[in-house]
């Protein structure tokens, strides 16, 4: 498998994009968020990478994170879902709400993504609830070695205790996140004020 390519940007658009290598031309398809990370023609990138081989085409797909990838290739472990439709989802939704639409059964949230009906975004939320865990919901896991294309669902440290704080009080994880990401604390925030704006929208 490929983990990821580093080149730079010679064209992008909706759906895709082509990374110049060494004179060679990758033609990259990529979510929504990737293709909105990736910085302006002509400059250089990094993208993570995944090849899906079919019997007719091999096609190449890119991340801004390798969480974005790992939960692409959990798409495609659920029945009924392809790249296609994995992109489609990951294309509407980001990774860290994602995240939260799947641990809070939001099967609304996910089926807002074009091809993806009730029926099959309830799949995805049986399949995959207990693949993600609360450190997932809480922003620990998120990393990228290219600081360019980072994912955006990270919390501060602040943030996380106004969270399990929250949690505390018997609100539940994914509610209590959403709350906390809508009031957007800077690390310097104090908790219990983040606390009390949380508690405004909930």
């Amino acid at each position: 498998m490929i983990a990821y390519i580093a080149g730079r940007v010679v064209e992008k658009n909706l759906n895709e994009a082509v990374l110049d290598v060494g004179g060679i031309g990758y033609l990259i398809k990529a979510s929504r968020f990737t293709l909105e990370a990736l910085p302006m023609i002509g400059e250089e990138t990094k993208v993570f990478t995944y090849l899906h081989v079919r019997e007719d085409a091999m096609e190449l797909y890119g991340f801004a994170s390798k969480e974005e990838r790992s939960l692409f290739l959990m798409l495609l472990n659920v029945s009924g879902i392809g790249p296609k439709g994995a992109l489609s989802i990951l294309s509407t939704t980001s990774v860290a709400d994602f995240r939260l639409s799947v641990v809070s059964g939001d099967a609304k949230a996910i089926s807002k993504a074009p091809g993806i009906g009730a029926k099959t975004a309830q799949r995805v939320i049986i399949d995959l609830k207990d693949k993600i865990g609360a450190e997932d919901i809480l922003g620990y896991g998120e990393e990228s070695e290219d600081p360019s294309l980072a994912g955006k669902g990270g919390i501060s440290s602040s943030g996380q205790d106004a969270i399990e704080a929250l949690v505390a009080l018997g609100y539940g994880l994914a509610e209590s996140t959403r709350a906390v990401r809508k009031v957007g604390a800077s690390e310097e925030a104090d908790s219990g004020l983040i606390i009390k704006e949380a508690l405004k929208y909930m």
